[in-house]
């Protein structure tokens, strides 16, 4: 049967029984949005059934570093599985594959990093670091310390408390989300918020100072943690401004506050260097991976623990026992092995320092070809994660119109033009964050193609 089934045949099965994430459904079942059954890839392009090439700009949904069509990694999932498809991580077993995996985690992270629990999506990572906040506390003997503060735009899962510490009301609006005890704080994004005259580090010192208000409100006694990505990405790949991540630390450092980085759109080498935390300088005492951990060849995801955590785990065993929190699928020996073998390519190739060249080559042609576009507000970004926030004039109290949807209508141009873009919620805005094996040729590609479908859009407004 599966041999003889048309487009058509599978196009109307997909809407009648796949749910699919993230897409409205009501439009999607009457066959009024998009249907695309996407068949295979190479590099950084992908094909689907009809034979359509695009570029995928957005690299998956930021995830496939090392591109697409990577037989080694299909090879080193087939070998696993060959050999051992699966055992649990539960009472001190293991396998080869996730003890190679966690060794080399830990020594290319550093900054006081001690041990990785494993997952399979970033949502579940962001679950067990809220868990290990609270664990710790109570065994601290700080029942009462267990707020944790996120900030508005920011994304960390889909779950019901992951969900609640993003800060996007996509994820809130019918989900009675946010749930106690998780707080939000402002979004430093510098070109929509900043005042008139101020400078980004005089801004970042004010994001610092709306930071402390909100603790010392809560009092400090009960706030355990803050949660953020270096790099904003599903809220609109808001980079940091000047100086921002050191005037949260020394607010964090003061209250005895721990600092979670977000790190599953950053990690592995996005930002041009290898953690997101690593380019702007900061100190977490935990660290999400995800996505670029295996470039989605399998799902997998972890929680890198910091010493000091760990040494609080380690205390609350001699009090408490078995440490109650588990997965199935932790430290599943297939997808580790998809890992290794996907983080080997990152080393051997050098993708982290292409993110940073070709990343700093990318970033130089947005700005030539958009700052002075009549219809971009502003380009941002670092190394191979950027941004075109559209507005019609250039100061970051201008907006379009909502019914005008330019951001939808620039990425729908786009692919027409054959190319992937994300258009990102929270304004009119299109994200990019290509497999990092793209060249600058790619880069060129991509950049004209934009160009193509922003110039198309604007004659239409």
């Amino acid at each position: 049967m599966d041999d003889i089934l048309t487009t058509n045949d599978l196009e109307t099965i997909d809407r009648a029984r796949v749910f699919h994430p993230s897409t409205h459904v009501s439009q999607f079942t009457r066959g009024e949005a998009p249907s695309r059954i996407v068949t295979g890839g190479s590099g950084i392009r992908i094909v689907d059934r009809d034979g359509r090439e695009s570029i995928d700009g957005f690299g998956g949904l930021y995830c496939v570093n090392v591109g697409y069509g990577r037989q080694e990694i299909a090879d080193a999932i087939h070998a696993q599985a060959s050999q051992l498809a699966y055992y649990h991580a539960y009472a001190g077993h293991s396998n080869e594959q996730v003890i190679r995996l966690s060794d080399r985690i830990v020594r290319s992270a550093g900054m006081g990093m001690s041990r990785v629990y494993y997952g399979l999506s970033g949502s579940d990572a962001n679950e067990t670091n809220i868990k290990l906040v609270w664990y710790m506390n109570n065994v601290l003997g700080r029942p009462e310390k267990k707020k944790i503060i996120s900030r508005w735009r920011g994304y960390h899962g889909s779950g019901i408390m992951t969900g609640s510490l993003t800060g996007l009301a996509l994820f809130h609006d019918a989900f009675d989300l946010p749930r106690a005890p998780i707080l939000h704080t402002a979004c430093p994004h510098y070109w929509r918020g900043t005042e008139p005259g101020e400078s980004e580090r005089e801004f970042s010192k004010r994001m610092a100072a709306e930071l402390e208000a909100t603790i010392q409100a809560e009092g400090p006694e009960t706030v355990a943690a803050f949660i953020g990505e270096p790099v904003m990405g599903t809220g609109g790949i808001i980079t940091p401004p000047e100086g921002y991540w050191q005037e949260i630390q020394a607010v964090l450092d003061r209250h005895d506050i721990l600092l979670i980085a977000d790190e599953v759109v950053t990690g592995f080498g996005r930002t041009g260097q290898y953690f997101g935390s690593h380019t702007y300088g900061m100190k977490p005492d935990l660290i999400t991976i995800a996505k670029g951990l295996s470039s989605a060849y399998l799902p997998l995801s972890g929680v890198i623990v910091g010493e000091r955590v760990w040494q609080a785990l380690e205390q609350g065993a001699d009090q408490l026992g078995v440490f109650g929190h588990g997965w199935t699928y932790s430290a599943h020996p297939v997808c580790a092995a998809a890992a290794n073998a996907n983080l080997d390519i990152v080393d051997r190739e050098d993708l982290t320092g292409n993110a940073r060249d070709t990343g700093a080559y990318f970033q130089r042609r947005l700005h030539e070809t958009f700052d002075d576009h009549p219809m971009v507000g502003e380009v941002r970004g670092v190394g191979l994660l950027a941004a075109i926030e559209f507005a019609p004039e250039k100061h970051g109290g201008s907006r379009f119109e909502a019914d005008l949807k330019v951001g939808p209508k620039v990425a729908a141009a786009c692919l027409e033009e054959g190319l992937i873009a994300r258009a990102m919620p929270q304004g009119d805005i299109l994200g990019f964050a290509p497999p990092l094996v793209i060249t600058r040729a790619e880069v060129d590609q991509v950049v004209e193609l934009t160009k193509r479908a922003v110039d198309r859009v604007q004659a239409t407004l």
